[in-house]
């Protein structure tokens, strides 16, 4: 099994809406895939499930039935984690709901941190949740990927999440935003990577928990919601879709390159814009590249409806290469 995190500290570039094309497209090749979504915003639930269900997962006293809920027990001190509530999507495609509970989580993961280098087990009971929520889940429904859908920010929750991860892919708009959110980002993980090794060694020998290894291998990039002209990116966005490349390596990868390959290695895909075809996507609650005639797709957008399912079909083959499973896992 691998688990791949999609993080970019920086919002709005489109992130939920490519993990969820990922999770469909990958399920359309033939894996079983979890999604987690944890991001205490729970958008990429409402894109897999509807409102109705979404209304019975969040009830307004009983218990959710969420991921929320299987933090819960630790957040009021009652107990360890509770298993994953997952909702089945399709066959093959699973979903870990999120809530917009899950931000008080914040403060709990944010004092349990310092905690765990004093060896304390209920710190790293706190701090692994995530993991082992997603690992159980997993087990459950016999997923060979997970991917982990995370809020665009460098708080508590997500370094927790981060930690779970063995891949992390950057999803960027070509943007002077980006550019800098990639500086924030690479330090940050090298941080996260280097604080958990050293909590590890600080782990209570009589704490019998799974424990993540906090891999956060850098697996890449995918620029989001580029415009083309004549098969470019308009001049606009041009200048950016170049500084990328050098970015990514000097910030994320630590490297120092004279000359950057004209087909960078580390850039997945670039996603286009489906103005048109979005909205329709959203409305009949699929993915773009599964858009049918029934649909409204059709004429050009019928075209445009198979070069999505060509992109996101390379793309995720591309993924799936630069993404190997964490040796003995």
């Amino acid at each position: 099994m691998k688990t791949i995190a999609f993080f970019n500290n920086k919002g709005g570039v489109g992130k939920t809406t490519l993990v969820y094309h990922i999770a469909w497209m990958m399920t359309e090749l033939g894996y079983k895939v979890l999604a987690a979504d944890l991001d205490p915003q729970a958008n990429l639930s409402s894109m897999f499930l509807k409102e109705e269900t979404l209304e019975t997962l969040w009830p307004d006293e009983d218990d959710h039935s969420s991921i929320f809920a299987s933090v819960s027990p630790i957040l009021e001190g009652t107990r360890d984690i509770a298993p994953a509530a997952t909702q089945k999507v399709h066959e093959n495609l699973y979903l870990i709901p999120g809530d917009l509970g899950l931000s008080r989580f914040e403060d709990k993961l944010s004092d349990s941190w310092p905690r765990c280098l004093d060896g304390d087990p209920a710190a790293f009971r706190a701090i692994t949740a995530f993991y082992r929520i997603v690992e159980g889940a997993a087990d459950a429904v016999g997923a060979e990927i997970v991917l982990l859908d995370v809020g665009p920010n460098l708080g508590a929750i997500n370094r927790s999440a981060l930690i779970a991860a063995e891949h992390v892919i950057s999803p960027l708009a070509p943007d002077l935003y980006s550019l800098q959110g990639l500086k924030n980002l690479g330090p940050t993980l090298k941080n996260w990577r280097r604080g958990w090794k050293k909590r590890l060694d600080e782990k209570p020998e009589t704490l019998n928990i799974p424990l993540p290894s906090g891999r956060m291998n850098p697996a890449g990039y995918i620029v989001m919601q580029h415009v083309e002209r004549k098969s470019r990116p308009v001049k606009s966005y041009r200048k950016w879709v170049e500084r990328i490349p050098e970015t990514y390596r000097n910030y994320v990868l630590d490297e120092t390159v004279d000359s950057i390959p004209d087909e960078d290695p580390h850039c997945l895909g670039m996603v286009r814009h489906y103005q048109s075809l979005m909205p329709m996507a959203q409305e009949v609650r699929k993915p773009v590249f599964f858009l049918k005639s029934a649909d409204g797709a059709i004429g050009s957008h019928a075209q445009s409806v198979r070069k999505c399912y060509l992109d996101f079909k390379r793309m995720t083959e591309k993924i799936l290469q630069s993404t190997p499973p964490e040796s003995g896992g």
